[in-house]
Parts: structure tokens; C-alpha cells; sequence
């Protein structure tokens, strides 16, 4: 998976040429298809507490999340993986957004929960396959609770923020972040309580901010801008055991449906959050939430391009191992140098793991010549001393 399979064929990638001699018990695709059909619901969840065990172990060796010690991350966001036929156990027909737009298509909906700091990439604290018609929402208090304590366990001594749109604004994750001592900043939706909230909000409160396409005013340094900010003390769940008062952050835009109407038409974006922030600067770290798309995208460009196995519990193993070998491609970045800490995993495959090379074993030494004159020798032999702890083989002399 780190050198780019999305298939359980592409095992055949380290078992050709001279990747024998460099790799020793590597089982034929078949081999590993059946261990993978083997795994039950019990199975996947042992495999998901191997990967936070692991991600905490990266993070005692390398350098994942500077900066932890004053604020981390935690996001949480599902997604739905098409897949095709009748034979994928648990397929069904869920909502996704394609081209700005809701419609109904087929396949598994994993959730994911990533951790990061405002200096680094997100990482994979959790994974968890379900069926496509599963509601977003499901499972994601437990998800958040096991992510915070990943985070802790990591090193994360800050300050920790968990974010999520509409489908996690419920008395679940905000309970799992009370009970675990960390703030919130989740999507509320849309109801009449909410629209009674904003309705009470002075016109005098709304405060420009930073948006697309804003500029300065040049005589009083203020925004000029089509989005503002506000917000107002809200309780939520009031109906419930479990209500809440924290502050309602507002942000309004101008619908651009309507550029020439005699008075703006605003559309809301409300969230509900327990930060001491500014109202502009927690909607700004509201919206770096989007962080998470990355991650997503480069499941989507490796691992996850396909769901493999017809059998649901061979795809959730597949998703686990995906994570984790997201989470050892992050490592390997961070080891390289710095300008790979954040690079995309295709970029890390493309410079640093898929490296052409000849075997040759001179007094039955194996030894790999790598390409002279590789652009990215100097990541690949940072990588190498990080990580066998010895100075390389030096460069032949031309």
C-alpha cells in the first residue's frame, strides 16, 4: 500500500524482479486474500486497535505532531466509496456530494477520525467501515472518545479541538469531548431553535472577516468583505439531560444566486463550540477542518481507488491497513526532510519509495546501486540514515 496498491494483486509488486532477495516471506496474493476473508467484526476492531497502537508508537520516534503541546486537532468525517455488482456484502445506496449536488450511489461509507496540529499533516487515529446507507453520524462519540486518548497517548499535552460538520453536532460527540476534556467546534443544523438564535443576533455584531476576494479598507484597516461574523450564547439539547450553553458562531455570506438584489441575501453557516477564541479567529479554525479532504484524498488516490473483496470484513481489514500505512508514509515524509512533512502520499511514493534500483552481490553481499544522478537522492538518504541508524554506503565515484 505505501508504494501504491489498491488491489490484493498488487501484492505481486514486491515479489517480482529482485524484490525477492529484499523481502522474505512475502505470500501470494491468494494467500493474503483468504487471511483477509477470514476477519470477522471482532477481528477489524483488534486490527483498529493495533493501528492506534502503532500511531502511538510512530509518535515516540518521530516528530509526527509538533506543536502538540499547545493545540491538537481532532477531525471526524465519513466518506462513500463506490462499488459496483451485487456481490459486496453490505453495499447499499447512500447520499454523497458529486459536483456540488446530493445524489443517491452505491457503496460503503467508512469513518475516519484524524489527528494534527496547526504545524502538521493529519494523521489517521481511527478508521471504521460501514454500510453505505449508514447515517454519518453513527458510531462517531465512541470514535471521538477512542481518538482523544490516542492523542494523548501520542504526546498531545495541548489544548485538544474536535471538529465536524452537521452530522456530529449531536449530544454524543459533544458528551465524548466533555467527559474527555476536550473543546468542540461542531456544525449545527439547521432548526427553528437555531433560526430563533440567529434572529436574536444585533446587526450591529456582525463583524467582516477574511474571505475570498476581501480586501482592506485603506482609511480604517477594516475588512471589506461578503462574508461576517457573529455569535450568541445558545443551549443546546435543551430538552434533554444533557444540555449544554456554549457560543453560537455565525457566519454569514451573501448568496451569490442573487448579486443585484436591492438588499443582501445572506445565507448562515452556524457551529456550536466551547472555545475562549475570537468569534473571526474560531471561524477560521472552524473551517481548517476541511484538513481532513487531504487525508481522504490520498486514501482515494492509493488504497481506497477500489473497495477489493466482496466479503465486508476483508474491506474493513483493507481500510484498517490503509490507515496505517498512511499513517508510516506521514513518518517516512517527516524523516526525509522538511518539505515532504506535508507533501501529498503520491508525491512521497513517486520521490522516496518507488526508487528504481540494481541488485548486485559482490562477495555475496547484496548490495543496491541506486540511480546517480536521482533528484531526490538527498530526502531518500535522510530516510535511510533515520531510519537503519548508520551512515549509508558512500556514492560511487563516476
Amino acid at each position: 500500500m505505501c508504494a501504491g496498491a489498491d488491489c490484493i494483486d498488487d501484492i505481486d509488486v514486491v515479489r517480482s524482479g529482485g524484490m525477492k532477495a529484499l523481502f522474505d516471506g512475502v505470500y501470494a496474493p491468494s494467500t493474503v486474500g483468504t487471511l483477509l476473508r477470514e476477519f470477522t467484526f471482532g477481528h477489524a476492531r483488534q486490527l483498529e486497535s493495533v493501528l492506534r497502537e502503532h500511531l502511538v508508537g510512530l509518535c515516540q520516534r518521530v516528530d509526527l505532531l509538533p506543536g502538540a503541546d499547545q493545540w491538537v486537532f481532532v477531525d471526524v468525517d465519513s466518506l462513500l466509496r463506490p462499488v459496483y455488482g451485487h456481490a459486496k456484502q453490505g453495499a447499499s445506496y447512500g447520499h454523497t456530494k458529486f459536483g456540488g449536488k446530493q445524489i443517491l450511489r452505491k457503496g460503503l461509507s467508512p469513518l475516519a477520525t484524524t489527528i494534527s496540529t496547526p504545524g502538521a499533516a493529519p494523521v489517521i487515529a481511527g478508521m471504521r467501515l460501514r454500510a453505505g446507507k449508514t447515517g454519518s453520524g453513527k458510531g462517531a462519540g465512541r470514535m471521538v472518545a477512542q481518538a482523544i486518548g490516542t492523542a494523548r497517548a501520542a504526546g498531545a499535552h495541548g489544548q485538544i479541538l474536535v471538529r465536524g460538520d452537521s452530522a456530529y453536532g449531536n449530544r454524543k460527540v459533544v458528551a465524548a469531548c466533555l467527559r474527555a476534556g476536550a473543546q468542540f467546534s461542531l456544525v449545527m443544523t439547521r432548526n427553528p431553535a437555531i433560526d430563533r438564535a440567529i434572529a436574536a443576533i444585533d446587526e450591529a455584531a456582525w463583524t467582516p472577516v477574511r474571505y475570498p476576494g476581501a480586501v482592506r479598507d485603506p482609511d480604517t484597516g477594516a475588512w471589506i468583505s461578503d462574508a461576517e461574523v457573529a455569535e450568541i450564547a445558545y443551549t443546546a439539547f435543551a430538552s434533554t439531560p444533557d444540555r449544554i450553553t456554549a457560543r453560537l458562531v455565525v457566519r454569514r455570506v451573501k448568496d451569490a444566486r442573487f448579486p443585484d438584489a436591492l438588499f443582501p441575501i445572506w445565507r448562515y453557516h452556524p457551529f456550536f463550540t466551547n472555545t475562549d477564541l475570537p468569534g473571526a479567529d474560531a471561524d477560521i479554525t472552524h473551517r481548517q477542518h476541511a484538513i481532513i479532504e487531504t487525508v481522504f484524498a490520498d486514501l482515494i488516490d492509493g488504497p481506497l481507488a477500489h473497495i477489493p473483496s466482496g466479503r465486508f470484513g476483508a474491506n474493513s481489514a483493507w481500510v484498517l491497513c490503509a490507515a496505517i500505512a498512511h499513517n508510516l508514509l506521514r513518518a517516512a515524509g517527516v524523516l526525509a526532510a522538511d518539505r515532504y512533512t506535508r507533501a501529498r502520499g503520491s508525491t512521497l511514493r513517486r520521490t522516496i519509495v518507488n526508487v528504481p534500483a540494481r541488485l548486485a552481490r559482490p562477495q555475496r553481499r547484496p548490495i543496491l546501486h541506486l540511480p546517480t544522478h536521482w533528484p531526490w537522492s538527498k530526502a531518500w538518504l535522510a530516510l535511510w540514515h533515520n531510519t537503519i541508524g548508520h551512515s549509508p554506503p558512500l556514492r560511487a565515484t563516476p
